[in-house]
């Protein structure tokens, strides 16, 4: 395979797998926005820094322990390349139970100083609950990503990916617009969402 073709090969995955990941909260918004009204839609909107926090440590844990992966590895120390791994899940696991303790604790006071107060306060505790306490989802799922990318599994990992946001529409109408659940019903397709990404969490 040309180095050109190589490139493209893994390129082109992680960017479609990227965008995507970008646009979960707008599938969201669009459900509850629908249901709800423009209250949710802002609660959703305000509470997003609390699950950026989240996708962005798993992700960050995960590109991190990937690379080296991949560095160890290919320099034929494949054992080290293992551990780095293992550290890397690890890590998230750390950080999944760190993250889940003190978000759950100080939500409140987070969602008021991102301007969230009344009636946008209380859709805003009921989505960001589900989402911190679906944390090790969270991370995990979007962690692992890199970690299949760097296996050889480019095209997977957007499939994975792609199979994610399909669920999250999906169950985002099921649960926000036939079952009526509103903000926890959003909150949990993103959760079960992320578990979609990476099957080894089933």
């Amino acid at each position: 395979m040309s180095n050109r073709r190589t490139f493209f090969y893994y390129v082109i995955p992680s960017v479609l797998s990227f965008a995507l990941s970008g646009i979960y909260a707008i599938v969201d918004g669009f459900f509850v926005g629908n249901s709800i009204g423009d209250a949710g839609l802002s609660a959703i909107n305000i509470a997003y820094p609390i699950t950026a926090v989240l996708v962005a440590t798993g992700t960050g844990i995960g590109m991190g322990g990937a690379v080296k992966y991949s560095i160890l590895n290919a320099g034929g120390h494949e054992e080290r390349a293992r551990d780095y791994a293992a550290e890397a899940i690890w890590m998230m696991l750390l950080f999944s139970v760190l993250l889940t303790g003190s978000f759950y604790v100080l939500s409140e006071r987070l969602l008021s100083a991102l301007g969230a107060y009344g009636e946008l306060l209380v859709l805003g505790k009921e989505y960001t609950t589900v989402i911190i306490l679906g944390t090790v989802l969270q991370v995990f799922g979007t962690g692992m990503v890199p970690f299949m990318r760097n296996y050889g599994g480019a095209m997977w990992a957007m499939i994975a990916m792609m199979c994610g946001f399909a669920t999250n529409v999906i169950l985002d109408y099921i649960l926000v617009w036939v079952l009526n659940r509103g903000m926890t019903g959003a909150a949990l397709a993103t959760v079960n969402e992320r578990q979609t990404e990476h099957p080894a969490l089933h």
